[in-house]
């Protein structure tokens, strides 16, 4: 018996996570639908809507993708690239914000002279 064991190969993990993942996903899910239902304005609906979607990710990543069990290596593999884009999204964001604040002061004349 023992030797039939050995041969087992992959790892089995509880049903029980996954429906658990699954609820906390529809949760996640009706929470983004209430942002629009409530007639959140301005940054902090942008601000909610992008939370929970960038939890919603993790979770199905993390388990459901089995990123959860897997070696360091493999996960760095795919969240360092991700976590770079998004630094590198935010820093061209402000440097847009930067140059439309410029291009406003000197085509509008609106500067101090």
């Amino acid at each position: 018996m023992a030797h039939a064991e050995a041969h087992v190969e992959g790892q089995q993990h509880p049903l029980g996570i996954y429906f658990k993942i699954w609820a906390l996903l529809f949760v996640l899910s009706t929470l983004s639908y209430l942002v629009d239902y409530y007639n959140f304005e301005g940054y902090l609906r942008w601000t909610l809507i992008l939370l929970f979607m960038f939890m919603k990710a993790g979770l199905i990543i993390s388990v459901f993708m089995h990123m959860l069990w897997e070696r360091l290596a493999l996960v760095y593999a795919i969240a360092l690239p991700t976590i770079a884009l998004m630094v590198f999204v935010f820093l061209m964001t402000n440097e847009a914000d930067n140059t439309f604040l410029l291009r406003g002061i000197y085509f509008l004349g609106l500067g101090g002279s």
